[in-house]
């Protein structure tokens, strides 16, 4: 049929409200935000561990890179006992106190009889630990006053150090007790300090024998 004219056409109903760019770009942040909380609702970083459980800690890791078992363990033990809440910060103390016992049971018995400690500070002497072999040889005259071994064992220390009268005082007193010590001594290395001093050299001087009498024989003499 044709159309009247005059007759204005029909306009199409929207299906729903056309958004200006100001709302889409609204709209877009919008829905961004529903998917990321904001700054104001994000939990606070969990608290780190308390000053003195981390200072007790850091003390038994410094110990135990000395090989100071006991005193790491003290420390370790300190946190464990003091600081139950701290639990990241337990669970390596309780690891790390494992270690320092197990290694304190492989560590050798501390020796005990005169003998043994004899035999240790020579040890420790050969080894160039002069602070141990004087450690040992000073626990010896604590037992045994007149302890040859032991004076002659102290004066190489002294000797070695430089400390020349010391290191005389004592060797005169192990060759009071032990007059065959002197002739060690000329040929000792250790005392290699002493060889500019007269008394040195005095007080190592081979024993005058009587006349008549006969030298002893020293090991490997025929």
């Amino acid at each position: 049929m044709a159309k009247r004219a005059g007759s204005r056409p029909a306009t199409l109903k929207a299906s729903r409200p056309v958004k200006s760019p100001g709302e889409v770009v609204r709209s877009q942040r919008g829905s961004a935000g529903a998917a990321t909380p904001s700054l104001d609702r994000i939990p606070p970083a969990p608290p780190g561990p308390a000053p003195e459980a981390l200072a007790l800690f850091e003390r038994g890791m410094e110990a135990l890179q000395r090989h100071a078992y006991s005193e790491a363990s003290t420390a370790f033990q300190a946190v464990l006992m003091g600081f139950p809440g701290e639990r990241p910060l337990l669970d390596r103390a309780r690891v790390y106190l494992d270690l320092c016992e197990r290694e304190s049971r492989k560590r050798p018995v501390a020796p005990r009889t005169i003998e043994e400690r004899i035999t240790a500070a020579t040890a420790a002497l050969n080894n160039g630990d002069d602070l141990a072999a004087e450690e040992f040889a000073r626990s010896v005259l604590g037992d045994d006053p007149k302890h040859d071994l032991a004076f002659y064992l102290l004066a190489a220390v002294f000797a070695r150090r430089g400390a020349t009268a010391p290191a005389l005082e004592f060797l005169g007193k192990a060759i009071a007790l032990s007059p065959e010590a002197s002739t060690q001594a000329r040929t000792d290395d250790d005392f290699t300090s002493l060889h500019d001093e007269d008394a040195f050299w005095s007080l190592t001087e081979p024993p005058i024998l009587p006349a008549g009498s006969r030298r002893r024989r020293t090991r490997g003499e025929r």
